[in-house]
């Protein structure tokens, strides 16, 4: 397993390696001068080619790459050109904020998908079964911009249980963050909740149909612990991919959402950092996200070994 973690993380070099090289290009030829972003429209020729030169896009553009590169190699994404500070400082300010919505999301899918998902497989063509297939649809139907408004309006402006916006870190106070990602975490997670109920329920089916599952029951063994310990466990593998690849979907969520309810995460930071023509900044920040998608891809394919002590690697 130790070898097969290592060797996946070599890997992950040459998709780096692609992603910076489309991200580079990419950014380089977006239409706009960054020099106008930055000074304005005022700014006189002399002042932009002066700070073309201070920012080092007077040079070849290989060259500018091999030193951003350099720079990453040696942990360093470089300076954000509006604010001057350390990308890194910028990114690590507004990562736990992402990384909290994405967690939570996923322990929604956990908790009330997975489970959902093995009632309504269990209770096939029944009213109960009915409803829940009726909720996941509604939940990858609704705009999460739409949901997130209909929450706030709910919960915050009608019964005002839970704040309508704003951050609190959770080192500073526990019970005000939970309270502030409640509403943020069911906005992104109602997706990737309804992804996993529906994506549970057939998998749970189609095991459920298995001939060890009819020899299971045929030795006297309960309903429940031919479900839980037998069915589920295998058919719990291809949720545990759809889920992963949910990560990347989420990120593009935390946009609106973040937008939606002040917080600060990187969803914002890459917006905000486009539109400013930060071009070290979005380098820095779309690089993390990537390293966290491909990571929690690695994770996914370490829980295969778990519920499936077939699967070898």
């Amino acid at each position: 397993m130790t070898t097969y973690v290592l060797r996946r993380l070599v890997q992950l070099v040459p998709v780096l390696a692609v992603v910076a090289v489309a991200l580079f290009v990419l950014l380089r030829v977006l239409p706009g001068d960054p020099t106008t972003a930055i000074l304005g429209l005022e700014a006189t020729d002399e002042q932009r080619a002066a700070l073309r030169a201070d920012l080092g896009l007077d040079q070849p553009l290989w060259n500018q790459f091999a030193t951003w590169v350099g720079g990453v190699v040696r942990g360093d994404l470089g300076e954000s050109w509006i604010t001057a500070e350390p990308v890194g400082g910028v990114i690590a300010d507004r990562l736990p904020a992402t990384v909290q919505l994405m967690v939570f999301s996923l322990v929604l899918a956990v908790v009330i998908g997975i489970p959902a998902g093995v009632v309504a497989a269990v209770r096939q063509r029944s009213g109960t079964d009915s409803v829940l297939t009726g909720l996941s649809v509604f939940g990858l139907a609704i705009p999460n911009f739409f949901l997130a408004a209909l929450l706030v309006l709910v919960f915050a402006v009608w019964w005002g249980v839970l704040p309508a916006s704003g951050y609190v870190a959770i080192g500073d106070d526990l019970v005000g963050n939970l309270t502030r990602m409640v509403l943020p975490s069911v906005t992104v997670g109602s997706t990737v909740v309804a992804v996993a109920m529906r994506q549970t329920r057939g998998s749970l089916l189609a095991a459920l149909g298995e001939d060890y599952v009819r020899t299971a029951r045929a030795t006297g063994l309960s309903r429940r612990r031919t479900v839980v310990v037998y069915a589920l466990r295998n058919a719990l593998v291809p949720v545990v991919t759809v889920v992963a690849l949910q990560v990347g979907v989420l990120m593009s969520a935390t946009v609106t959402t973040e937008t939606i309810f002040a917080l600060p995460g990187m969803g914002t930071l890459v917006v905000n950092a486009i539109f400013a023509r930060d071009l070290p900044l979005v380098q820095g920040a779309v690089l993390v996200i990537v390293v966290f998608v491909l990571l929690v891809n690695l994770v996914a394919d370490l829980i295969y070994a778990w519920l499936d002590p077939r699967i070898v690697y």
